[in-house]
């Protein structure tokens, strides 16, 4: 999906932005188009954007490595995905160094402010509604997304940030040609953004969502880009960009005919100042000799994703019927935990190590009867004393997590390789947008918890002082014999553990290609009465037998978006990305084979 607008600066609060349907000026680096495969030498990157592969392919190509080309990438997302990604929000980085052999992580989740507490979603007492905390100030988290891209670059790049977003800052300045997922995403977004003059003037172009086919530019966020290229991340954490972004979520700049309750919120330009990416180790587990690697809390995706596989690998079932009611009972019992445990490790107690211990998957994976599904919600069970089939106090519900979120692979010609997601939360953030810098705020903040979801029952992921809400992202780079395999993540809310898990399972066990993994239909079983299925699984034959067994499922029209890597036994990249969903993916070599 792309994005961009092509803009009318009609507003004095909006300035320096145009959209026209002219074609975007020649440039030799510029996307061929989408393509859901590719293989060859010399570094690969895959992503749901062309023009965002174009800039880290052209990055690679130019001798930077995987870290300058994931950086140059998620800056492109930025502005042809801006209501998925950009530096109003957060992400998680994992990077395989070739040299070390290491796997190291960032955690860039957007933060709390330092006066927030456990009532920040509350109102008189009750929760607000969800649709009222989005849409305002108070959802707006310390955005990490441009500190992660600086701390990555000092820590594993070789080129300076200014350089790496040169591509991102011709895309925003020259355009690009929007499509339908953008112009669809626009469309679902046109009543928030209609109430903010600037995230009108950028994306409701004429006062509608701009036409397929025409050309967006966003010369805003290409001045933005400038700066920060130029003065480094002190112009947004200690400087003007800050500024801009504190004065905007504290008063945000709503149409005052609209209506509309923004809600201030609580982030000042200390908390903006206090701000730290954290380094830390991954989680890992070994599933059939390989070895999987994560991001470990504030993500729940490591987690819970490597406590799934525990399950899975007790046994090894050959018929499809059984391997996916596995599948959707290893994930169930695994949500089951994740939500009851799983926060920021800086304010409560997670169990991250006996959450991944083989032994407490096997008290756990005993709970899966072959004939009968599990009821949800399913108590969780307790870490920290595993007991064959036991469980632990009462079930914790799923809450709402927003589906929005991208996700990008990439790998060098010396082997290094990244895993990164980046989101804003849900599609379109907070829908504010930051008058004259040309990118939205994130609503990160409403992935925490409003209040208690089961009364009596310590929750991990309420708000608190510098807190960072509990995330579903997982980047994973999986290791064969010490080198890399695979590296794989997906958007989707919640949904993106159950699509990382699916997608490695596919190609781990059941032999499909990457690309045949990550286009297979997909079931979401996240502790809920029914799974969420897209079409194609519910027309599978082996839906039937499994809804004979108990399980329930509802319709959705998609799940995820992944992205991939892999490396070739004969050492080629082989890249890979969504054929159909959320538009198709554009996957891209350095040097294709022949």
């Amino acid at each position: 999906m792309r994005t961009l607008v092509r803009l009318v600066p009609a507003l004095a609060v909006v300035t320096g932005l145009l959209c026209t349907a002219a074609p975007a000026q020649a440039d030799p680096f510029a996307a061929a188009g989408k393509q859901p495969e590719a293989v060859g030498w010399g570094g690969a990157v895959s992503s749901v954007d062309a023009d965002a592969t174009a800039a880290g392919l052209e990055v690679l190509r130019r001798g930077g490595n995987a870290v300058d080309a994931a950086v140059a990438t998620a800056a492109a997302l930025g502005v042809t995905e801006p209501y998925s990604a950009g530096i109003g929000g957060g992400g998680y980085f994992v990077y395989y160094d070739a040299g070390t052999g290491k796997v190291s992580t960032l955690d860039g989740r957007e933060t709390a402010s330092r006066t927030a507490d456990s009532s920040l979603f509350l109102e008189n007492g009750k929760p607000l509604a969800f649709a009222d905390a989005v849409t305002s100030g108070l959802s707006v988290g310390v955005p990490g997304t441009a500190a992660t891209w600086e701390q990555a670059l000092r820590r594993w790049g070789s080129r300076d940030l200014g350089e790496v977003l040169k591509p991102a800052e011709r895309i925003a300045d020259r355009g690009f040609t929007v499509d339908q997922t953008f112009q669809d995403q626009t469309a679902l977004n046109q009543a928030r953004f209609q109430d903010f003059p600037a995230s009108r003037a950028l994306f409701l172009p004429d006062g509608k969502p701009p036409a397929v086919g025409s050309t967006l530019r966003n010369r805003d966020l290409a001045a933005t880009y400038r700066e920060l290229g130029r003065k480094g991340t002190a112009a947004l954490y200690r400087g003007p960009i800050g500024a801009d972004i504190v004065r905007t979520l504290q008063h945000p700049p709503v149409d005052a005919a609209s209506g509309r309750n923004a809600r201030p919120g609580k982030v000042d330009a200390a908390d903006l100042a206090a701000y730290q990416v954290r380094q830390q180790d991954p989680t890992h587990v070994n599933y059939r000799g390989l070895d999987v690697y994560g991001i470990a809390p504030s993500s729940s995706g490591g987690t819970t994703v490597g406590e799934a596989l525990n399950i899975l690998g007790t046994s090894s079932p050959a018929d499809p019927v059984q391997y996916d009611h596995r599948f959707l009972e290893a994930s169930r019992i695994a949500f089951a935990d994740r939500n009851r445990w799983v926060g920021d490790p800086g304010f409560t107690q997670v169990p991250t190590r006996q959450l991944l211990d083989p032994a407490y998957a096997a008290s756990r994976a005993c709970l899966i009867d072959p004939q009968h599904a599990l009821t949800s919600p399913l108590a969780p069970g307790d870490p920290y004393h595993p007991a064959a089939c036991a469980s632990s106090g009462q079930p914790v519900v799923e809450p709402y997590e927003g589906q929005s979120t991208t996700h990008l692979t990439v790998a060098d010609r010396w082997g290094n390789v990244v895993a990164y997601t980046l989101t804003i939360e849900q599609t379109g953030g907070s829908g504010i947008t930051v008058p004259g810098r040309g990118f939205l705020l994130n609503n990160e903040l409403t992935d925490f918890n409003f209040a208690p979801l089961t009364p009596g029952v310590p929750d991990p992921n309420l708000p608190g002082p510098a807190k960072r809400p509990r995330s579903s992202i997982s980047p994973t780079v999986v290791l064969k014999d010490g080198k890399p395999y695979l590296a794989v993540g997906s958007p989707g809310g919640a949904t993106i553990i159950t699509t990382v898990l699916q997608v490695l399972t596919g190609r781990i066990d059941r032999g499909l290609t990457l690309e045949q993994a990550i286009a297979a239909p997909r079931a979401s079983q996240r502790n809920t009465a029914a799974t969420q299925a897209e079409p194609a699984f519910l027309a599978s034959p082996e839906a039937a037998e499994l809804q004979a067994m108990g399980h329930v499922f509802s319709a959705t029209p998609e799940i995820g978006a992944a992205t991939g890597i892999e490396r070739l036994p004969d050492g080629r990249w082989l890249a890979a990305a969504e054929p159909v969903r959320r538009g198709g993916g554009s996957a891209a070599v350095v040097r294709p084979s022949r």
